[in-house]
């Protein structure tokens, strides 16, 4: 079971709003996932509709008893079964309550105080594939805890004003921990709430990737209005609106983190399925090689890696720089045309338009642009869309996402 900590003292960057929602896209790629409420606000129930007033057992009482240490009888015990709700296939939540507050208070002077949680998730190390822990805002003896049980950190940060200091410290207090410690504790940043349409939110996040580019989550979660109307619901993204930006980003998000655990972290479906897409963008590739050019893709009948097999599926869609221009490639299952409109040819709904590879619903377009910034959208059958397989978007006057491309 990997063990990650969803942490950050600085309030407002949106700590239970990625742990509930990676959680749920985590169950969905078929990840047997448990999230810890650590924080005695108890947003993770309130976020996925669990009532207070029937939480019988919170992760309070599962802690206090685990400080026993065996001296209490059988009968005594709170094992951390018994708390858990089942909120979606393969997705579980250990609820915290208000009681979760006088705990640091109760045991602030223990020597092994912040070992008690490592203890309690040891027991479901067999259940689970992931166990998620969402932090208080605070450094204290509940996020200290957290930490210790953890073998991985997220440290999400809103691509504001105050979020580099913030982060800054967060990263000194995660080493600290990390240098008490004999097991390894992978840390990752991750970009949240970011606004793509202000300067503010374009310039943190390059400034984020300047200073913490090794640690930085390839993955960024937009800001999307979804998200928190899922949250008012009572619902993870998965279920409230599984068409929206919010759903892509922390699908991603989730795909990245199995990637990162390696091919023991693929069930053996998933990863033959995963290879049958492969094999199926060879041949979309093999299809449009005399677009790429003789130094574009080549073959390579070699067994591909997990990591290469996702970087070939990503490589199918959207918009790629080749040597002869950049290649825009669309899926529109059931299109009878579809035609590509930008900056480059006045955004014409007809100028452009693109050649049918029919058996797989698939439609290209190969443009050699001049270096610059383009924008673009689809028009599938008259109705305009932004690429969903490019997450580089700005909003544009009507009130809708146009996808970018850079040329350099």
């Amino acid at each position: 079971m990997r063990t990650i900590a969803i942490a950050n003292q600085k309030g407002g960057c949106g700590k239970t709003t990625v742990s509930i929602n990676l959680a749920a896209c985590l169950a969905r790629e078929g990840r047997r996932t448990l999230l810890v409420d650590m924080d005695p606000q108890g947003h993770c129930a309130l976020g996925l509709a669990v009532p207070e007033d029937q939480i019988e057992l919170s992760i309070a009482e599962v802690l206090r008893s685990a400080s026993l240490n065996g001296q209490a009888a059988p009968a005594e015990r709170v094992d951390l079964v018994r708390s858990i709700w089942q909120i979606t296939a393969n997705f579980d939540l250990t609820p915290a309550t208000t009681s979760l507050a006088a705990f640091e208070m109760e045991f602030g002077g223990r020597p092994d105080a912040e070992d008690f949680l490592a203890e309690v998730l040891s027991s479901v190390n067999d259940k689970y594939d992931f166990a998620l822990i969402d932090c208080p805002p605070h450094i204290g003896l509940l996020t200290l805890n957290a930490l210790a049980a953890a073998s991985e950190v997220i440290i999400p940060v809103d691509t504001g004003y105050f979020s580099l200091q913030g982060l800054a410290k967060q990263i000194e207090t995660v080493e600290a921990v990390r240098s008490r410690r004999e097991q390894a504790l992978e840390v990752r940043v991750l970009a949240n709430l970011y606004d793509v349409r202000t300067k503010l939110g374009r310039e943190i996040l390059n400034e984020l990737k300047r200073k913490f580019g090794s640690l930085m989550c390839s993955t960024f979660i937009n800001f999307n209005t979804k998200l928190r109307e899922g949250a008012s619901f009572g619902q993870p993204i998965t279920e409230y609106d599984p068409g929206s930006m919010g759903f892509r980003d922390f699908v991603r998000l989730a795909r990245e983190l199995i990637a990162a655990g390696g091919p023991d972290m693929i069930p053996t479906a998933l990863l033959r399925q995963a290879n049958s897409l492969a094999d199926r963008a060879d041949k979309l590739l093999a299809t449009t090689r005399p677009l790429f050019g003789k130094n574009g893709v080549v073959r390579n009948d070699q067994p591909s890696t997990p990591e290469q097999i996702q970087q070939k599926i990503e490589r199918i869609y959207g918009a790629q720089l080749t040597n002869e221009g950049v290649l825009f490639v669309a899926q529109a299952p059931g299109a009878q045309a579809v035609h590509l409109a930008g900056d480059f040819n006045n955004w014409s709904a007809d100028a452009t338009p693109m050649v049918s590879e029919k058996r797989d619903a698939t439609f290209q377009a190969l443009l050699p642009l001049a270096p610059g910034r383009y924008r673009y959208r689809y028009v599938v059958d008259g109705q305009w869309l932004n690429d969903p397989h490019n997450s580089y978007v700005e909003a544009n006057p009507f009130g809708e996402l146009n996808s970018v491309v850079e040329v350099s």
